[in-house]
């Protein structure tokens, strides 16, 4: 599922392809996009960058014209060749933008919008979000007092709210917690400055590794094997890798997240 790193790749992989790349054509089965084309053509502007921000990924056209975009669970961007063959069919193409050296195409994205600078500064969702975890300025410190603006929440939950950090999935909330040694279920409000500040700098140091790595398995262990590279994920009733007590799981949030701890070494405390 796209996390803060996934959207992060995208964006440099996108910006390596189409930046500086005149459009030679813009399709989209999204109305809201369509409409837009046919007022403000697309095809003639220069893509000027492509960014990730969060969760959120925007490619700036000349002509102060901002294309957003969220994947959630599904969505995906590809690049090919003009004329290679798509590996996901037409049907699931949702944007599509061509340059005379690539062609840039949105599968399955459920998000996307066209914005002047102005509306994107004023947009909600990108307006509301927190520190960003693989952003090169990412305060740990502001992090962190924002955690403490939520004592009530569960840590879990905490983590994957984009207002207080932005970039955090479920994969990483899990991770994240199990390497700080801190029990998803404990409430912020008993967490030690400590362990929020073990959480914060955890968040960057495996987002960063999976966003600037070459391998595109996702990994918190350093190990590449598929079975041995995540330490709670998704392993219920396996051994922890640290201490071999089974791991344990259940549903949290309104979101009924799966939830993923070491009832060893992570102590509710």
């Amino acid at each position: 599922m796209p996390e803060g790193d996934t959207i992060f790749r995208t964006a440099r992989t996108l910006q390596r392809a189409l930046a500086g790349q005149v459009v030679t054509k813009f399709e989209s089965v999204l109305p809201k996009l369509s409409r837009v084309d046919e007022d403000t053509p697309i095809a003639g502007r220069v893509v000027e960058r492509v960014e990730a921000r969060g969760k959120w990924l925007q490619i700036y056209f000349s002509g102060d014209l901002v294309l957003l975009t969220h994947m959630l669970m599904s969505g995906s961007w590809h690049i090919y060749r003009p004329g290679e063959r798509w590996q996901r069919p037409r049907s699931q193409m949702r944007i599509a933008l061509y340059t005379d050296l690539f062609v840039g195409v949105a599968f399955q994205v459920p998000v996307a919008e066209f914005h002047t600078a102005y509306s994107l500064a004023r947009h909600r969702g990108v307006a509301s979000l927190g520190p960003d975890v693989l952003a090169a300025d990412f305060d740990e410190a502001m992090a962190v007092e924002r955690l403490k603006m939520h004592p009530d929440l569960e840590i879990g939950e905490a983590l994957l709210r984009q207002s207080i950090v932005a970039g955090l999935g479920n994969v990483f909330k899990n991770e994240v917690c199990f390497a700080s040694r801190v029990h998803p279920f404990r409430r912020v409000s008993s967490l030690t400055g400590a362990e929020m500040e073990a959480l914060m700098k955890n968040a960057r140091a495996f987002l960063v590794a999976n966003a600037m790595g070459v391998s595109p398995m996702r990994t918190t262990t350093k190990m590449l094997d598929r079975e041995e590279r995540l330490w709670v994920y998704q392993r219920t009733g396996e051994p922890c890798r640290i201490c071999g007590a089974a791991i344990r799981s259940r549903k949290q949030g309104m979101d009924a997240r799966g939830t993923y701890w070491c009832p060893v070494c992570q102590g509710m405390g």
